[in-house]
């Protein structure tokens, strides 16, 4: 991150350097000739329209009230040449002189205009007001997004009150212009060029269903919007495939006493006889997005192809719920899971925990709490593109900043819910993983750690499983490169979902003792991890 200081993620200035690291990593992809030129116009264009009316509404005012007259009317008029350079994109199209002149004029302006902000402006907003105004503007940013025209607007106002005033009936007009356009259907997917084949088939089939950013909504309106499985499902609809779920034995729900109250989990069985190892799988969604059903498949997939019960915890969600509930649920949970394992058809002796995201946190974190307390640990630790920090780390913040479904604005907007109220929890270590020490780490279950390219939390996963393997932890990386954040549960559209999924089996089968299945593609030789 740019700035020089701590911040939460919901302070405006986090939020600001959040926005400005998607553009520029939009504005590198451009300039490096890659991607599609038209959708990434469109990004770039629909990226700054939100950030500056947000800015006008919320941080430029604050510099006005500290005083700062001038440099709040210095960055409008550096804004202003910017929105009439964009209409020049909007209105064109790319390898036309006039639109990519506009687009090196805009790359440069807001690469300059980032940098003062980020190095000037906001330190001394945040010196004048304190951190308490600073997280008090960033929710304020946010909702100004929620309301902001998708296009820019040279003649439109400047002022918070115009905007207040103009911006909803703005942001109508241009939502029908987007639809007619075709616009809509360019912005939410991945225009970087770096996926391959498959995965961008499903990016695209994601932003086809014109999803709006889960970073500028509530909780309440992301968890409405579509997901990456629903994007699958209209891959295989077209493809004349059948949608319905990768078969298992059983498939069963059940409430179990929780932390909080009952707390759902559900159980698939393997086909043919018992007793069967067993695997918690704990789904992702930064403790704030989907639940079981969105993880549905990779339940489904693993069921299969280690021939395990798989017990997957609905566990409590953000911000109605906040840290640690979720894990104290996940933790309940898997004690549930270890006490009834032979009622449930399972062999108590050989049990493994895994998830992906924050499921992957929580599986690192479930197996430090069982230690910790001196508890049987699982055989193994499956951990799919982990949350290992709640802080932002690593070199994929920034090459991953813009990625899709995840990028790093959405990251800081799950951890403002997750830890609402209580923002030491992300330095507590269930979450900051990073931070445990080698003695601590030393003793727990073989790991193995997936990461994946285009994906801001890859940095981080991979300097987890360094820090496991320093601490004599038996630790296997796969990195997969050309896929997203989320692909491990799309093995029915992408071939190295299955790959994934296959390399997760293996590993549960040869610490449960039983044969490896050789019907896989091996990816790769293990990543070599940053050193």
């Amino acid at each position: 991150m740019a700035l020089g200081y701590e911040t939460l993620p919901g302070d405006v200035d986090h939020l600001v350097a959040d926005d400005h690291a998607v553009v520029k990593r939009m504005f590198e992809h451009w300039q490096a000739g890659r991607g599609n030129r038209r959708a990434l116009a469109d990004q770039i264009g629909f990226n700054i329209a939100l950030h500056a009316d947000a800015e006008e509404r919320t941080f430029y005012p604050a510099l006005r009230e500290i005083g700062r007259d001038a440099d709040a009317e210095k960055l409008i008029s550096e804004h202003q040449q910017v929105k009439e350079l964009l209409v020049v994109v909007e209105d064109g199209s790319p390898g036309e002189a006039a639109f990519e002149q506009a687009m090196g004029k805009i790359i440069a302006a807001i690469l300059k205009h980032a940098t003062e902000e980020e190095t000037t402006f906001l330190p001394a907003l945040r010196q004048a007001v304190g951190a308490a105004k600073m997280a008090e503007l960033g929710e304020k940013f946010i909702a100004a997004k929620r309301t902001a025209p998708t296009f820019t607007h040279p003649a439109g106002p400047s002022s918070k009150t115009g905007h207040v005033l103009l911006d909803a009936g703005v942001k109508m007009l241009d939502g029908l212009q987007e639809k007619a356009s075709g616009r809509i259907k360019r912005l939410g997917t991945d225009a970087s060029g770096l996926l391959d084949p498959q995965a961008q088939r499903i990016a695209d089939a994601h932003a086809n269903l014109e999803p709006k950013p889960f970073e500028i909504l509530t909780p309440d309106l992301a968890r409405k919007q579509p997901t990456p499985v629903d994007a699958i499902h209209k891959i295989l609809e077209a493809d004349g495939k059948s949608t319905d779920p990768e078969p298992v034995g059983s498939v069963e729900d059940r409430m179990i006493p929780g932390p909080g109250g009952q707390l759902k989990v559900r159980i698939y069985q393997p086909q043919g006889e018992g007793p069967f190892p067993m695997l918690m799988w704990i789904h992702g969604g930064g403790w704030v997005l989907f639940d079981i059903d969105t993880y549905d498949a990779s339940c489904r997939g693993l069921c299969n192809k280690a021939q395990v019960i798989v017990v997957s915890p609905d566990y409590r969600r953000a911000p109605e719920h906040v840290f640690p509930a979720s894990h104290d649920d996940v933790l309940a949970a898997w004690r549930w899971m270890a006490d009834n394992a032979a009622a449930l058809g399972g062999d108590p002796s050989r049990l493994a925990i895994g998830g992906e995201s924050v499921g992957g946190n929580m599986s690192a974190a479930t197996c430090l709490q069982l230690k910790t307390q001196g508890e049987r640990l699982p055989l193994a630790q499956v951990l799919v593109y982990p949350l290992t920090t709640g802080e932002q780390f690593g070199e994929s913040m920034e090459d991953a900043a813009d990625a899709r479904p995840v990028n790093r604005p959405l990251i800081s907007w799950m951890a403002m819910h997750a830890f609402k109220g209580i923002p030491e929890g992300a330095k507590d270590p269930r979450v900051h993983l990073l931070g445990v020490s080698k003695t601590e780490l030393a003793g727990l279950p073989p790991a193995l750690v997936i990461v994946d390219e285009r994906d801001p939390l890859r940095s981080q996963g991979e300097e987890f499983a360094r820090h496991l393997e320093a601490a004599g932890v038996e630790t296997r990386v796969r990195r997969y490169d050309g896929v997203f954040h989320e692909f491990f549960g799309a093995a029915a559209v992408l071939d190295k979902a299955e790959e994934a999924q296959r390399e997760a089996a293996n590993l549960l089968r040869e610490v449960f003792g039983e044969e490896e299945d050789r019907d896989i593609r091996r990816p790769s030789e293990p990543a070599e991890l940053p050193r």
